[in-house]
């Protein structure tokens, strides 16, 4: 038996799985079935009341350039009509929606993703929002966030999102090395950054994320150390340290990165630890697998307390038990199930302008998965669950899990585990394989026959 402080990443890679679900839904992507998103947004829909607040997420699948690491649903354009004539059909999604509730919601948050949201001009920002105002309410509380590309900010975007309340900007990053960033196609000096940055806290702009990557071709420990130090004299609030997912048989593109000149697994384990180490001795808190926060910030207060929550957005102290998913590919959550719009942007458009709303892929979620995915939720997000206090825990579901566990235990030769009575525990030093206790507990990844991405 390996001893825990002990454990060589390199054995537990030989051992299980090397890629897995990332579990920022819970059942996966994969098993939404086509026809299912309309009518668990319908019962969603029915079942909303004024008192809970819900949250919002749109989807702005646009580009000026294509990163080729990226595995987001985005187009690349040159020309800004595109994005116009979306906005209109995204504000038709709005009023349409809108005009089902029959009643006002208040929104707990509100994200702009992409693709580069950071591309909206500041006329069609303040028409996604006047639209949200006509069915949503919004009052201090309303987190606002948007995700910007540093190449497309201007005093135009900066005006815009001022106008709008943002509270949080999330800036992509990825690397600062020269030849990295060359064979992602993605060119961003550190200055740009820091000028966008600066830009940022001076309209008022309360928080500010970083993401960065591991496992982009060409990284060494060298340049991922040297990308997150100079990431930390910018002071942001929070910063998010993905591994690159290197999927071309779901993202084509990414054939333009050469695989020979990615870091193999090991070498990637060592680029998230080494990164890891700089972040804590900075005086970040480590957030679940891959994220970091002052401890002042709403993250690590949310992990102190336990209410950490997951999403496809990532850890998020978003409480909110509905997502509406706005825009293509966009993806909602309810306690009735999942629905994600239809991914190709023109067919998107075409639904909309028929006045139909584009909902096409889902999940109806039954009480063994809502009991499922809140035990990885927590997993994923405080490394410790009890099975007994689980969301429709009954006696034979608590039993199923402490066999589960027990089993895992057993064979495990790691000790990632630690099991008592009803309770299970990932101790610190098995926390980067968080995913493959979860993938413990996942009652359909047996039968999957889906490419995940690697474990670290």
């Amino acid at each position: 038996m390996i001893e825990p402080q002990n454990i060589d990443p390199a054995k537990v890679f030989d051992f299980y799985p090397s890629a897995l679900p990332r579990y920022t839904s819970y059942p996966t992507a994969p098993q939404f079935k086509s026809g299912v998103g309309s009518s668990v947004l319908e019962t969603t829909l029915e079942n909303l009341t004024e008192e809970e607040p819900v949250s919002i997420y749109l989807h702005i699948p646009f580009c000026d350039r294509l990163c080729w690491f990226c595995g987001c649903h985005t187009k690349h354009t040159n020309k800004y009509e595109p994005i116009k004539n979306y906005i209109d059909s995204l504000c038709d999604e709005i009023n349409l929606l809108g005009r089902k509730l029959n009643k006002t919601v208040t929104v707990s948050h509100l994200h702009f993703g992409g693709g580069s949201p950071s591309l909206i001009q500041s006329k069609e920002m303040r028409l996604i929002k006047q639209n949200l105002e006509r069915y949503f309410a919004f009052d201090e509380e309303t987190e606002i966030s948007v995700e910007i590309d540093p190449s497309d900010a201007t005093d135009d975007f900066y005006n815009a999102i001022e106008a709008l309340g943002v509270t949080r900007a999330s800036i992509g990053v990825q690397d600062f090395d020269p030849e990295v960033q060359r064979l992602i196609n993605r060119t961003q000096s550190f200055e740009l950054t820091e000028i966008v940055v600066k830009e940022l806290r001076a309209i008022g702009i309360k928080s500010i994320n970083i993401d960065a990557l591991y496992g982009l071709p060409k990284q060494t420990n060298e340049r991922v150390e040297s990308t997150v130090q100079q990431c930390i004299s910018l002071k942001p609030d929070r910063m998010a340290m993905f591994g690159y997912a290197h999927v071309p048989w779901f993202k084509p593109h990414q054939i333009m990165i050469k695989e020979d000149d990615l870091p193999g697994q090991n070498e990637r384990f060592e680029q998230m630890q080494n990164a890891s180490r700089l972040l804590v001795q900075s005086g970040y808190n480590s957030i679940g697998i891959d994220h970091f926060a002052l401890p002042n910030d709403s993250l690590s207060v949310a992990q102190k307390k336990r209410t950490l929550r997951r999403n496809f957005q990532g850890y998020t102290t978003d409480s909110a038990e509905v997502m509406l998913g706005l825009g293509a590919s966009s993806i909602g959550r309810s306690p009735s199930g999942f629905m994600q719009n239809t991914v190709a942007t023109n067919l998107y458009q075409k639904r909309i302008a028929a006045g139909m709303l584009a909902s096409d892929k889902g999940y109806k979620l039954q009480p063994v998965d809502l009991y499922y995915g809140a035990l990885i939720e927590r997993l994923m997000c405080d490394f410790h669950v009890d099975f007994a206090s689980l969301p429709f825990a009954s006696d034979e579901r608590v039993s199923e899990s402490v066999q589960l566990a027990n089993k895992f235990a057993a064979a495990d030769p790691f000790q990632l585990v630690k099991v008592s009575g009803t309770s299970l525990h990932i101790p610190p030093q098995a926390k980067p394989f968080a995913r493959i206790v979860a993938a413990q507990f996942d009652q359909y990844l047996k039968r999957s026959t889906v490419r995940f991405s690697k474990v670290v």
